[in-house]
């Protein structure tokens, strides 16, 4: 006779059973995500609904419903999401800090809109003025990304914000690399954007260094 499974023996075993489909389902979502901004930035809002979203990632639409209920659920999560991903990577490239190459920090933070998530993020602020269920959140997204893009910046340039005019500068910084990421969208002028970038390194030395 074979050996009976105690209540022990399958408590014992639950966890690792259950860690294959908590990774299937952490995988699930990621592939999500990243369908979705794929999605938001090639299509814009109209053209990316969860159906082909969940298309493009391999899934079924109750999959993709399972983990986001709504369609602005899944959207805003998904811009969140790489967004603290392009943050993560951005500290990255200088684990260091980069305060002794103000340059490449600026190009860094231009490069930040100049993808396809600045791209995605646009459709869905064009979106979120139009749809009142929207606007709330993605404002709120809206500031809390720009808070930490922000802080980034600051940690990078070793800004002093207490000095006079430092966050004001900074702050300018980030309009300008926006304003850079919207003239993306219609021509990629590289050398206009290596100007500039030459030429806000310029007043932040000025600005920044005692």
């Amino acid at each position: 006779m074979g050996a009976v499974s105690t209540v022990g023996d399958r408590m014992d075993r639950s966890p690792k059973e259950r860690t294959p489909k908590q990774d299937r389902s952490r995988a699930t979502r990621q592939r999500l995500l990243e369908a979705a901004v794929a999605c938001l930035a090639e299509h814009g809002w109209a053209g990316s609904t969860v159906s082909v979203v969940a298309e493009r990632a391999g899934v079924s639409r109750g999959a993709a419903q399972h983990h986001f209920p709504t369609r602005e659920d899944l959207f805003t999560a998904a811009v969140e999401y790489v967004a603290e991903e392009r943050s993560g990577a951005l500290r990255a490239l200088f684990p260091q800090g980069a305060a002794g190459d103000r340059r490449a920090v600026v190009a860094a933070l231009v490069d930040l809109y100049t993808g396809p998530l600045f791209r995605a993020a646009l459709h869905l602020w064009v979106a979120a003025s139009n749809e009142d269920q929207l606007r709330p959140r993605v404002t709120e997204l809206e500031a809390r990304v720009g808070r930490e893009t922000h802080r980034i910046a600051v940690d990078l340039l070793d800004a002093d914000e207490s000095r006079p005019g430092v966050r004001e500068t900074v702050q300018g910084l980030l309009d300008m690399a926006r304003g850079l990421g919207l003239a993306n969208l219609l021509t990629d002028d590289k050398g206009r954007r290596d100007k500039v970038v030459a030429q806000w390194t310029d007043l932040l030395d000025s600005v920044l260094t005692d």
